[in-house]
């Protein structure tokens, strides 16, 4: 009994001891490890941001506007001469896409020419969109629409009109509420939707004043750096 006392106090001694080295041994800075004198972070930027492959906003474009094919989008998109659209074919080489009838291979680095297509093919179907959403006949129920999935009065609504409009957009086809933005984006939109009402030309348009306030909000929407970049 009196062997084990003694080597308990003997081990809660050293405990102490050691206790009282750590409490007194100096602190070590990370510019006094060998090696780490000048070892500096590295804030440079790395990388613009870019384009996902073509095929992944083609697919995510073609869901948000129906579920279509690419050839039946083709064939609504090009319906009524409008000019929005021309062929696939006709955009492959600017949406980064390969070609192998001519031997083209796929562009690897985001450019502008694939930004503006890109825009061009949404601002399509924004358009498009809309006049099946609103211009149907017999009229298109608000749950079976594909875009415009709320009531839209003849006459402009007001900014709390908006908002819960838009929000509705916004979710689509961002992912997160509007509220969550890290700026007031729906006053933005509230005020873009308010110009585009107000410059609106009816002469030989399609659209109503409100109609292209609508196409305008979803424009630039899917033509958001949060939607194209990443």
């Amino acid at each position: 009994m009196n062997t084990k006392l003694t080597f308990l106090g003997g081990a809660l001694l050293l405990s102490v001891a050691c206790k009282g080295q750590e409490s007194t041994a100096p602190s070590v800075t990370l510019d006094q490890v060998p090696g780490h004198e000048s070892l500096a972070q590295d804030t440079t930027h790395k990388e613009s941001p870019r384009l996902v492959p073509a095929e992944a906003y083609i697919r995510t474009y073609l869901t948000l506007f129906g579920g279509l094919t690419a050839l039946q989008t083709q064939t609504q998109l090009t319906a009524g001469g409008s000019g929005l659209f021309d062929t696939w074919t006709a955009y492959l080489g600017a949406l980064g896409l390969p070609n192998y009838a001519t031997d083209m291979s796929r562009n690897t680095q985001t450019n502008a020419l694939m930004v503006a297509s890109f825009e061009r093919l949404g601002i399509a179907l924004c358009d498009k969109a809309l006049e099946k959403d609103l211009k149907s006949t017999p009229a298109v129920a608000v749950d079976k629409r594909m875009i415009y999935t709320f009531d839209v009065p003849a006459t402009a609504v007001d900014e709390a009109g908006f908002a819960d409009r838009f929000a509705k957009l916004h979710r689509k086809f961002l992912g997160y509420p509007a509220k969550l933005a890290p700026t007031d984006r729906t006053a933005r939109f509230f005020a873009l939707y308010n110009e585009t009402i107000k410059n609106h030309n009816p002469t030989g348009s399609r659209f109503t004043a409100v109609d292209a306030g609508w196409a305008a909000v979803c424009q630039g929407l899917i033509r958001h750096p949060e939607f194209q970049l990443y």
